[in-house]
């Protein structure tokens, strides 16, 4: 499960814009940002899911589950 906060903490952390992620994924810049403006999990098509998720970890971006210690999260892989 991906969230918009997940999505916007990511980019953020890469430095992307909307239009970097849209590139980076093949998922439409429009589509990106529709799925930015709705707090909480995605709605979206499951292969848009993927697209989005395969972006971002190919870019060094690790999605946290929700734990009994915290909440969702995202982080920067370290660089090897």
């Amino acid at each position: 499960m991906l969230t918009s906060e997940q999505i916007r903490a990511a980019r953020a952390l890469l430095r992307w814009e909307q239009k970097d992620l849209a590139s980076a994924s093949g998922v439409s810049l429009p589509t990106v940002k529709r799925l930015e403006t709705k707090p909480g999990p995605l709605n979206a098509h499951g292969l848009t899911l993927q697209a989005l998720h395969r972006a971002f970890e190919t870019a060094g971006i690790q999605f946290i589950p929700e734990s009994g210690d915290g909440g969702l999260g995202v982080r920067l892989r370290g660089r090897d």
